[in-house]
């Protein structure tokens, strides 16, 4: 008999963005999130900070990159490993930190199915910007998952792990922090529970951090916000 919403599990998510907080990067980082059982990183934060979280919690981390800190993207994604000197030890270190890099990938981490399109609007032509075509077809890598998912679990995706938020949700008129019109498309199509992105920085605390778009929930992780998810099957 399936269960009913009351008595599904909900997992403790920790979403992370642009900003060391130091209510995550503090000696009571155990004591303050002892209950959290995954992280999600919305890029421009540095690959030692997930490692300190990881190490902390010992939960998975999953992470895309965004505009800023890319210095070791070309670890993870080999178009930019003539921009970058590899590090002989780029494998050992994305190892030893336990993040998970998700971006163009899809993962599942306790029955829930998360993907990654990281970057931003490009505005300067540097790395990892994307124009509305070229996001769209990053985004085509996920499409083989997606449809499987829908196939195997009734529904194609859970998590969309972001940098940059959605046009006109969340975001500002200036060329860099101009969302995405394809991420709207995206959730009409996929239907995803939640949007969670960075890049916008929420510097008043009564800043809009979050928006429901359709059936999605759009989430900016700026310095960090905790979630309970369902978990499904």
């Amino acid at each position: 008999m399936p269960r009913s919403n009351a008595e599904a599990p909900c997992m403790k998510v920790l979403c992370v963005a642009d900003h060391v907080d130091p209510l995550v990067y503090s000696n009571s980082i155990k004591d303050r999130f002892s209950d959290v059982h995954l992280v999600l990183a919305a890029g421009d934060l540095h690959l030692e900070y997930y490692g300190f979280i990881v190490s902390s919690l010992n939960v998975p981390l999953c992470f895309v990159f965004g505009n800023h800190n890319l210095e070791r993207i070309k670890d993870y994604r080999s178009e930019f490993r003539n921009v970058y000197s590899l590090n002989p030890e780029a494998f050992h270190h994305y190892h030893s930190y336990g993040a998970t890099y998700v971006g163009g990938k899809m993962v599942k981490i306790k029955g829930i199915l998360i993907a990654g399109l990281g970057g931003s609007m490009r505005y300067n032509r540097g790395d990892n910007q994307f124009t509305e075509i070229g996001m769209f077809l990053y985004a085509l890598r996920l499409l083989p998952r997606l449809l499987w998912n829908r196939l195997r679990y009734g529904r194609f995706l859970d998590i969309l792990l972001t940098h940059a938020p959605p046009r006109n949700i969340h975001d500002k008129e200036d060329p860099c922090h101009r969302g995405f019109q394809f991420f709207r498309l995206f959730m009409d199509i996929f239907k995803p529970r939640f949007l969670i992105h960075g890049h916008v920085h929420l510097y008043d605390l009564n800043a809009q951090r979050e928006t429901m778009y359709k059936r999605t929930r759009v989430i900016n992780a700026y310095d960090h916000v905790l979630l309970d998810i369902e978990e499904l099957e």
